[in-house]
C-alpha cells in the first residue's frame, strides 16, 4: 500500500528533490485533497499540480491522466480499509470479538481518514468501469474476510456465510456514514459497541461448531 502524506504548502514544496516513491505519495497526498473537496469531474489536474507545489508535466511522469491518478488513489484506500479488516479479524479467535473489530474497522476508516473515505464509499465515478473494478473488488474482499472469519465457525456453506457477511458488512458501513455525517453526536468507543452489540446478537444465535 502506497503511504499517502498531507502535502505542505505548495511554496515549500516547489524546488524540492524527492524519490519516486515520496513524489508519488505527495501527489496523491494532493490529489485526495483536491478530489474530497471537488469530486473527480470538477477536478483539474491543474488544481492537483497547483496543490502539490510541482508543474503539470511532473504530475503527468507519475499519472499519465487524471483518471489513473483517481484509480491510483481509490486502490490505496480500498487496500487500506481491506488491510484494516483483515488486520482485526485475523487478530482474534473470539468471534464475539471479531464482530466488534468488524464495525469498528469502518468507524477507525471514516474517523482517521476524514472525507477521503468517500472517494471509497460515494466515488462519482462508478460509471467508469476502471474504478468501479476498484470499488467492486474492495468490497468483495471485505465480504470475504467477514465471511471467513466470523461466520465460518457456524457451519454455514458459503452462499449463506456470504449472505451474513454482506449484513455485517453493510450494517458497519451505512452506520459509519452515518455516524460521521450527523455531526459525531454518540462518541465513538460508543457507537462502536452499541453496533457490534447490535450485530453480536444476531451471529450469536447460530451455534459455533469450532468453540
Amino acid at each position: 500500500m502506497t503511504e499517502i502524506a498531507r502535502p505542505p504548502a505548495a511554496s515549500a514544496q516547489r524546488g524540492i528533490r524527492l524519490s519516486r516513491d515520496a513524489r508519488r505519495a505527495q501527489l496523491l497526498g494532493a490529489a485526495r485533497d483536491v478530489f474530497a473537496a471537488q469530486g473527480y469531474h470538477a477536478a483539474a489536474m491543474d488544481d492537483i499540480a497547483d496543490r502539490a507545489g510541482v508543474s503539470k508535466p511532473v504530475l503527468y511522469q507519475h499519472f499519465p491522466s487524471k483518471l489513473e491518478l483517481y484509480r491510483a488513489l481509490l486502490t490505496t484506500y480500498a487496500d487500506e480499509l481491506i488491510g484494516r479488516l483483515r488486520s482485526v479479524l485475523g487478530g482474534t479467535n473470539d468471534n464475539e470479538q471479531r464482530t466488534r473489530g468488524a464495525v469498528s474497522a469502518y468507524f477507525e476508516f471514516v474517523a482517521t481518514e476524514g472525507q477521503s473515505f468517500r472517494l471509497v464509499f460515494e466515488s462519482d465515478l462508478r460509471s467508469e468501469p476502471e474504478a468501479s473494478a476498484v470499488l467492486d473488488r474492495a468490497l468483495r474482499e471485505c465480504i470475504d474476510a467477514v465471511a471467513e472469519a466470523v461466520t465460518a465457525d457456524a457451519g454455514l456453506d458459503r452462499d449463506r456465510a456470504r449472505l451474513l457477511a454482506v449484513g455485517l458488512v453493510g450494517l458497519s458501513q451505512v452506520t459509519a456514514q452515518y455516524w460521521l455525517d450527523s455531526g459525531q453526536a454518540v462518541p465513538k468507543e460508543e457507537a462502536v459497541e452499541l453496533m457490534s452489540r447490535l450485530a453480536w446478537r444476531g451471529l450469536a444465535h447460530f451455534p459455533m461448531v469450532h468453540d
